[in-house]
């Protein structure tokens, strides 16, 4: 995403101050600046009900371009240069080189649930000189939704990515663009008047002021609102017409259109082209961009095409899909967060002058952007308050995705990686899904002295760490918590309470799951109170470091060189 926004804390709340336009992707954008418009009084919602596979899952969130190259025949396509500014071109890294980690057996032994991987649809083919020469490397500057960028390769490596992972029981998500076009370049068109907005740039001030806008004066905004037909942009069917697909593509949109009854306005263009990734490939869900800055119904409306595509697709490809789980659909609500962070009010977002609940337009999870600040507490601060609010509290039942790091959050917790082993436990062992930024496992730099802005946090994924030791242990600690998440629903999705302040001591249950973690206890000898979550007798298994204990007189006694124990019931 493009717009920055620099977080300044005030007193006890914070701001969402200055936008630097960077022109580096598409942006969270919008602050939650006062508003002249008194905001609505938040009502009643109704209960909502989340899978607690993804109110407990572990995503791993990759930029394609700087994980991996597996095909250095790719590195530049359509005619783009290696003359990009620091960290601001393309660097190489593609789909073969996801599936080549995938076949290596990197997710899988890591705990991975999920991949989430930035846009891989075909991007714009020039570049702006906003910061630096700045290519679309990020992936969120759309310029053909129908087709995979060939930096990344071709749609039969995203097939055999898809495949591949399902094989292993990883889910695959598609970062999905609704609110933009890419920006017009020496190499791009602008995309028709009747298709796009180029202003005025939002405001911030209110519900208007963040849809029915763009997000810069660079990134055209689509008419999500219209309902006038329009017809596809002249230069995308030269394109196609020169790719040998101009038939094929219009005779789908008029069997579309011709099914679902919508009018070719440009939103329902976009639903077809998305839910077509569902429907011929199986992806098992969204992360959607920008997700403020389009009409909320929007969303529930490709929520329901995107369900019913994927329940088609696992009909007619049992053998390769996972098992009957329904669509699931990611929001950055940029600015909403864990108990009441900045904008949030329980679950609505507050736009000034009015209250949105994306949780009834679709969207089984948002991202949680409070999570950074979060984290600066204790831990038994920090997963108080999030039990409290997911389990109790304003965000009762929902699903939110917390993370350390991001592409796009300058203040990612603890940024100069000095704290590598409290972020993780902090992030790992919190009630709610988590987000692994990748390289966060690995302690990846998100410092450049040479790179401008949030292209800071995009370095390349610094595999030659691995030959480190400590680099190993730190991965090694991931690892075992990350598998500790998998093995158990209740770490993320469980009910949370505490067993002793010191040690900290809690126990995390759901239906017949349960487990009990210990935290800050000194290394050797070691006694763990589970009186009343594991009768006596029990034979437990520290999943840390592997010792098995018997439950006697409600205690566990054990001896690991290790300050953190994840009881466990052994099998």
């Amino acid at each position: 995403m493009a717009v920055k926004w620099y977080r300044l804390t005030v007193g006890i709340g914070w701001l969402l101050a200055l936008a630097i336009l960077q022109g580096c992707g598409a942006g969270g954008g919008g602050g939650s600046q006062s508003s002249p418009q008194p905001e609505p009084e938040p009502q009643p919602l109704p209960d909502i009900t989340v899978d607690p596979f993804w109110r407990n899952a572990s995503i791993y969130f990759l930029l394609p371009d700087r994980f991996n190259n597996g095909d250095v025949t790719n590195d530049l396509a359509y005619d783009r240069q290696g003359d990009g500014a620091p960290l601001r071109g393309f660097h190489g890294g593609d789909l073969r080189g996801v599936i080549d980690k995938l076949n290596e057996g990197y997710f899988t032994d890591l705990g991975v649930d999920a991949i989430w991987m930035s846009p891989i649809i075909e991007n714009v083919h020039g570049y702006l000189e906003r910061s630096g020469r700045t290519y679309a490397y990020h992936g969120y500057w759309p310029r053909d939704w129908t087709t995979v960028d060939a930096n990344f390769g071709m749609e039969a490596d995203l097939v055999e990515l898809i495949n591949t992972a399902h094989s292993q029981g990883i889910r695959v998500l598609l970062d999905v663009i609704a609110n933009h076009t890419g920006p017009e370049t020496a190499q791009d068109p602008l995309w028709p008047s009747e298709w796009v907005r180029t202003s005025p740039v939002c405001d911030w001030q209110n519900f208007v002021g963040n849809v029915t806008c763009t997000l810069t004066d660079h990134l055209p905004d689509i008419r999500t609102e219209s309902n006038v037909p329009v017809e596809v942009p002249q230069f995308l069917q030269e394109k196609w017409q020169q790719e040998g697909r101009l038939e094929t593509e219009q005779a789908e949109l008029d069997a579309f259109f011709a099914r679902t009854g919508h009018p070719r306005a440009p939103r329902y263009y976009l639903m077809k082209w998305l839910t077509d990734w569902v429907r011929e490939y199986g992806v098992d869900g969204f992360r959607v961009d920008t997700a403020k800055h389009v009409e909320p119904e929007f969303w529930g409306e490709l929520k329901l095409e995107a369900s019913a595509a994927l329940a088609q697709w696992k009909q007619d490809n049992p053998d390769k899909k996972i098992d009957d789980k329904d669509f699931f659909m990611l929001g950055e609500v940029y600015g909403f967060g864990v108990d009441n962070f900045s904008a949030s009010r329980g679950r609505q977002y507050g736009f000034g002058d009015r209250l949105v609940d994306f949780y009834q337009f679709g969207f089984d999870a948002l991202i949680n952007m409070g999570f950074v600040r979060h984290a600066e507490q204790s831990y038994a601060e920090l997963f108080q308050q999030y039990a409290d609010d997911l389990t109790a509290g304003g965000l009762n039942g929902a699903g939110v995705l917390s993370y350390i790091s991001s592409h796009d959050d300058m203040d990612s917790f603890d940024r100069e990686r000095a704290r590598t082993y409290e972020s993780a436990s902090k992030l790992l062992l919190s009630p709610g899904a988590v987000q692994i930024y990748y390289g966060d496992e690995l302690a990846r730099p998100l410092m450049d002295a040479e790179a401008l802005y949030d292209a800071e946090l995009r370095t390349p994924m610094n595999w030659h760490n691995l030959e480190n030791a400590d680099t190993r242990q730190l991965h090694d600690h991931w690892r075992k918590l990350l598998r500790f998440r998998q093995a158990h629903k209740a770490v993320g999705a469980g009910e949370h309470r505490e067993i002793s302040h010191t040690p900290y001591t809690f126990v995390r249950a759901l239906d017949d799951d349960r487990v009990v973690i210990a935290m800050d206890l000194a290394p050797g000898d070691k006694t763990v109170v589970v009186s009343d979550v594991f009768a006596d007798g029990t034979q437990l298994k520290d999943a840390y470091s592997g010792a098995t204990a018997t439950v006697r007189n409600g205690v566990v006694s054990l001896n690991s060189a290790f300050p953190l124990v994840l009881m466990e019931v052994a099998k």
